[in-house]
């Protein structure tokens, strides 16, 4: 889960009148006088009342105690001192409160009412929560149950009414007040319970529904007490659920007080995707925050998905349609876990219209088709007459290559081939990068490449050309970029890249062989040519079997089971997790993750690109030169020495490359024979490799 702090949000303040002036809240009732009557610590006794000199309790019968006792209860209970019964506060601390009685009471009456002064101090801190958590800054879960410790309070003001009216009837007796106040007694501490630990913590948002959800569960026992809570609950819990139903079904985060546990960073553009390797718009544009209600904790990942891929749908345009059914509305919640069927059936909603909408509308199969014909070499026709008319461009060093050049020689190739019947060759472009392969590949820290004992095996070649930096790139657009981003054509481009370096030797090769048959008629048989016709067949198996193993071996077989994956994938995120995995396999077992085995590959490919680049002057060197055995038959010592002169200097060289390919076959053999027990994939290649060396 990611973590993201919410920002600070604006809001409303709360009037100052609305303090300044506390006859508007009704506070004043509660305000203790500075010259009460009962301020006397000494048990109230001599107390004076700002009316003038009253006589305390205890000069009264205990009928008469009784009477007025009642009275100041019923005063009490609504949080408003009696004549003998006073509220007692603490500066500074609102939620201590204590009522206290005057000392000359009937110790009967007076033990009487000390039983009603918890649900007095209860009603009095309830009253204070409702107040305070009015205002605008505690948020909406707080204003919602703040509302419903209202509406209780209401309940309670009325019930308080009609025993003052039994009262004023004469009907009522402290015992009866008591009677009528317990059932209230427990559901009233338990709420006054909760409110001190919200208010000590200045809880708001879901902190306030996990704590409302826990007290409700640790009063198991008490049903009428877990009712209520559970009440609260739902009343708190209807703003909440409001916010994320926007969510679910929209998409549109509406929380102006910053308590959705769903935060939203602005700063991360969608244009990202298609321009940083690293953008982080798909796993951080929306994340989780902390404080997850418990009730949601489980489905908070699905929540957090829905309303992505609704964004998207919004984002390209598409009109989303909202369920309007009331059996969608996520306004309450309960033991039948509706609300989680609700969210279910949103996230199914919005992963299969985003789904059909990347497929059909944005024809991602297609997209994915052309590049694996293009960057995967699926379709090279068009890349061999490309390198046949850009050939004089490539073999500049990087820095002089002319780009633009290239890519009008890239459109000529493309709309000459058979590639003019692709729809998207258009999105094709070239590109030159600044770096080798190798060299790129390290800089690459998010791919598991594994580490090189020798740094030096990593240095930059002092002259590389555009035949080592060249690459190809493709044009993406939103929504495709969720799935096909910078990171994942980066990846394209080093395969496309090695293979692009193999094509490159293979054609060399060839033209190497070509030469080789163009003097085969001569009957060369048993002189150097001969030598280097088998070195030549040699290399072309070599990067042959490379070829196949990439292609038929490595892009082929993965590219099958990933388009097999992605006809059955149920979402976007498991299309983006298995194309990824289809490329992270594809490098891994094309040998990009393992820059020894590709070191070893690249000096084979550099010794067959020398020799190519020698075969014209070997060739030509050779020809005149009389076979082996015919050099005791010749009648003239001067010529046989001139020849045999010339033909160790050939002979020399030839034996000079092949003693090098055959010294790195053979060095690349154990080294692919032991790595393949840790990489079964490499199998087929060391059996293809150790094939070539054993012809030698």
């Amino acid at each position: 889960m990611e973590k993201a702090t919410a920002t600070s949000t604006s809001c409303p303040s709360t009037p100052r009148w609305n303090i300044d002036r506390p006859f508007l809240t009704g506070r004043f009732h509660q305000e203790t006088k500075g010259t009460s009557r009962l301020a006397d610590t000494k048990g109230f006794s001599m107390g004076l009342s700002s009316h003038g000199l009253e006589r305390p309790i205890g000069y009264y019968n205990a009928a008469v105690q009784e009477l007025i006792v009642i009275d100041d209860l019923l005063s009490a209970m609504v949080g408003i001192e009696g004549r003998y019964i006073s509220i007692r506060r603490v500066r500074g601390k609102e939620d201590h409160i204590s009522f206290q009685v005057d000392a000359s009471m009937d110790l009967a009456i007076q033990e009487l009412a000390k039983r009603m002064f918890p649900l007095c101090e209860s009603y009095l801190l309830i009253d204070q929560f409702v107040e305070s958590r009015s205002q605008f800054k505690n948020g909406l879960v707080n204003h919602a149950f703040a509302a419903a410790l209202k509406a209780l309070l209401l309940d309670y003001q009325a019930m308080v009414a009609q025993l003052e009216h039994q009262f004023r009837l004469g009907r009522l007796s402290i015992q009866g007040l008591w009677f009528y106040c317990q059932p209230m007694m427990g559901s009233m501490q338990a709420l006054s319970i909760v409110i001190q630990k919200a208010s000590a913590n200045n809880f708001t948002g879901s902190s306030v529904l996990n704590l409302l959800q826990s007290q409700a569960k640790a009063m198991a026992g008490d049903n009428a007490v877990r009712s209520l809570l559970e009440k609260m609950t739902q009343c708190a819990s209807n703003a909440y659920l409001s916010i994320l139903e926007r969510w679910v079904y929209e998409g549109v985060i509406d929380d102006p007080y910053g308590e959705f546990f769903i935060a939203e960073n602005k700063s991360l553009q969608k244009e990202s995707l298609t321009q940083d390797y690293d953008a982080k718009y798909w796993r951080q544009r929306y994340s989780l925050k902390e404080g997850i209600p418990s009730f949601l904790a489980n489905i908070a990942g699905t929540i957090l998905t829905t309303g992505k891929y609704l964004n998207v749908m919004r984002e390209c345009g598409h009109n989303v349609q909202v369920p309007a059914s009331e059996n969608y509305k996520l306004t309450i919640f309960g033991s039948n876990h509706h609300y989680l069927e609700c969210i279910k059936a949103a996230y199914d909603f919005a992963s299969s219209e985003l789904l059909n909408l990347i497929k059909e509308k944005y024809d991602l199969m297609g997209k994915l088709r052309s590049i694996k014909h293009y960057l995967l070499l699926d379709q090279g026709d068009f890349l061999v007459h490309f390198m046949d008319i850009a050939r004089d461009e490539l073999t500049k060093k990087f820095d002089e290559i002319s780009v633009e050049k290239l890519q009008s020689l890239l459109d000529l190739a493309l709309r000459t081939t058979a590639a003019a019947v692709d729809p998207c060759h258009e999105d094709l472009t070239c590109c030159v990068e600044r770096s080798s392969l190798l060299k790129r590949l390290s800089t690459l820290k998010d791919l598991e490449v594994r580490t090189v004992s020798d740094g030096n095996d990593l240095a930059e070649p002092l002259n590389i050309t555009g035949l080592e930096t060249f690459s190809l790139s493709y044009k993406v657009e939103w929504p495709l970029s969720i799935v096909i981003s910078r990171k994942a054509l980066a990846k394209y481009q080093l395969i496309f890249r090695f293979l692009f370096r193999c094509k490159h030797v293979d054609r060399q090769l060839c033209g190497a062989w070509q030469v080789h048959q163009g003097v085969r008629a001569l009957n060369m048989h048993g002189t150097a040519i001969s030598r280097s016709s088998l070195i030549c067949r040699s290399m072309l198996k070599f990067i042959n079997s490379l070829l196949h193993y990439l292609t038929f071996e490595v892009l082929e077989p993965n590219w099958h089971v990933m388009h097999n994956r992605l006809q059955t994938a149920k979402s976007i995120d498991e299309v983006i997790q298995y194309h990824d995995l289809f490329l992270d396999k594809c490098l891994r077992e094309c040998l990009l993750l393992l820059p020894e085995l590709l070191k070893k590959v690249e000096r084979l490919q550099s010794l067959c690109l020398q020799y190519a680049a020698a075969t014209q002057w070997l060739i030509s060197s050779s020809i005149g030169i009389p076979k082996l055995e015919e050099h005791s038959k010749s009648s003239r010592p001067s010529r046989m020495l001139t020849m045999t002169t010339e033909n160790t200097s050939v002979t020399d060289s030839i034996l000079k490359f092949e003693r090098e390919f055959n010294a790195e076959l053979q060095s690349l053999g154990p080294i692919l024979s032991n790595s393949s027990q840790a990489e079964p994939y490499l199998t087929h290649l060391a059996q293809w490799i150790l094939g070539v060396g054993h012809d030698q």
